[in-house]
């Protein structure tokens, strides 16, 4: 990262004044360090949400919001898509290069290797209600995973951070499986290493011991893409809550637990079960014309959800890849007419061409699409957070291994402006009106 430019800011009404080097990075806008401002003008900065504010310095994902551009690593996820497969992309995002052919079967089967849970872990299922969702499995399942693997956590240790992310991104899948076999009383189904990583948490997901079960080809390389797709995307919510808890030298495990916790708020992971709530109620493809003037109309509490995204002002370019995979797997499964999709489809033709949704800069995001696709392939709309934490902690854990090799590294500590009460006395309580 470069700073060779410089501004100089001078404080009103005072004779303080301080220089903010302007500092660029590989591609996006330049940002000010603001580091010295508070010892040099006494002042902090004000940015609710962090929407203007770079957190940290990653040479992982790239977004350009204005272009609808998405990298891996450099590379378009355009490409990824359509050529690469989800180890291949994992290890590109924890090692920053594509893997050659040995560096890619050494890596698979060091994923492999680790797929099984420590046995006792079947018992801690257990203790949770068959009803439970299954993000709260999860976040106590990954957190207790610290309990079972101390070998693993010294932080500080390249070895034990390799370690943890093979064993993160190899059992958080069959913990995912695991909980929704608890929750509909099935048996839990084991890993099977001779498959493919989307393939086995298909097998362990779908399987029953009294029957074979038959793997479609099409099927699990839409799996594979959906993790793909959701694998990163650069400072998110959930993603910056495994940073700031990772900057505490808290162990890994607790770091993506606390990630999954934060992944699991409806404006982040659950955007997508929410799409499909709002094309139930919708109903039929004859109402999007009133429900998008419901939408339009301030009185109205109507939300169009999958439009619009926080970083994306254009299209998203996840949607574009998984509304085809979307109709490959319907013309799969012989969906000729599918009522969500029809609605999906005018929704998105009508909202594309209303000038009041195009000057918001309202486009279809990944989870217009995902939820429609997820249900085809048999999972319950209370899986589909849970799915995207499985996708996207390879994201979480290639963010928080390279904060733990910054050696600017730091824990984080944000400023906050105070507008309560000013300093007052205590007043007995014999004495108060």
């Amino acid at each position: 990262m470069s700073g060779k430019r410089s501004v100089t800011v001078t404080l009103d009404g005072s004779n303080k004044s301080t220089s903010l080097p302007l500092m660029s990075g590989t591609l996006g806008p330049d940002v000010f360090d603001i580091r010295k401002i508070y010892n040099d003008l006494g002042v902090f900065t004000f940015d609710p949400g962090y929407g203007s504010t770079a957190s940290c310095d990653s040479r992982i994902t790239f977004i350009d919001g204005d272009e609808g551009i998405l990298l891996y690593r450099g590379y378009p996820i355009e490409q990824l898509a359509e050529q690469s497969n989800f180890l291949e992309v994992c290890y590109l995002l924890l090692n920053g290069e594509l893997p050659n052919a040995a560096e890619a079967k050494e890596f698979e089967l060091g994923v492999m290797r680790h797929t099984m849970l420590h046995e006792q872990l079947r018992t801690f299922y257990n203790g949770f209600r068959r009803d439970a969702h299954p993000m709260a499995v999860m976040c106590g399942v990954v957190g207790a995973l610290s309990a079972f693997y101390h070998d693993s956590l010294d932080v500080h240790d390249p070895e034990s951070r390799r370690i943890s992310a093979f064993r993160l991104i190899a059992k958080v899948p069959t913990i995912a499986a695991w909980a929704h076999k608890y929750a509909v009383g099935q048996p839990f189904i084991y890993p099977r290493n001779d498959l493919s990583y989307a393939e086995n948490f298909l097998h362990m997901f779908h399987a029953v011991p009294a029957e074979d079960y038959k793997m479609n080809p099409v099927l699990a390389k839409a799996m594979d893409l959906i993790m793909i797709l959701h694998a990163d995307h650069e400072q998110n919510a959930s993603t910056s809550t495994v940073r700031l808890a990772g900057s505490t030298g808290a162990n890994p495990f607790a770091c993506i637990a606390a990630g999954i916790a934060s992944l699991w708020g409806p404006s982040h992971g659950g955007a997508n079960e929410a799409v499909l709530k709002m094309l139930a109620d919708i109903g039929h493809v004859k109402n999007v014309p009133a429900f998008l003037e419901d939408v339009k109309d301030r009185n109205n509490h109507a939300k169009l959800m999958g439009f619009g995204h926080r970083v994306y002002k254009n299209y998203d370019p996840r949607a574009k890849i998984i509304q085809k995979a979307c109709h490959d797997v319907l013309n799969e499964l012989g969906i000729k007419d599918d009522p969500l999709l029809d609605l999906a489809m005018e929704l998105e033709k009508i909202a594309l061409n209303d000038k009041y949704f195009v000057d918001r800069k309202l486009y279809p995001n990944v989870d217009f699409y995902s939820g429609i696709i997820l249900k085809a392939m048999g999972f319950p709309t209370s899986m589909f957070t849970a799915l995207f934490a499985v996708s996207r902690t390879v994201g979480w854990v290639s963010q928080w291994k390279e904060m733990m090799e910054d050696p600017q590294q730091r824990i984080g500590r944000p400023r906050q402006i105070y507008i309560g009460a000013p300093r007052r006395d205590y007043v007995p309580a014999s004495k108060r009106g």
